[in-house]
């Protein structure tokens, strides 16, 4: 391998959105940084089954009345 190439690969911490945390190993900032999470396998629909709307900022909300009046006529 080339010498000087390679970036820098240390310990870091993760920390879930339930506040459980892990070290592992990655070349994300320096060594001993952490990353807070918000959204992890404990709590993404993909992997839990569950499906959740994350309403940020009122954006369901809004689609919601734009197009409330649009649907299957009767």
């Amino acid at each position: 391998m080339k010498a000087g190439i390679h970036p820098d690969y240390h310990d870091i911490t993760v920390i879930m959105t339930d506040g459980s945390q892990f070290t592992t190993r990655s070349c994300y900032g320096k060594a001993g940084d952490t990353i807070r999470l918000d959204i992890d396998p404990k709590s993404h629909p993909a992997w839990t089954g569950q499906q959740r709307i994350i309403d940020t900022g009122g954006q369901v909300a809004k689609f919601n009345k734009k197009f409330a009046g649009l649907g299957m006529k009767k």
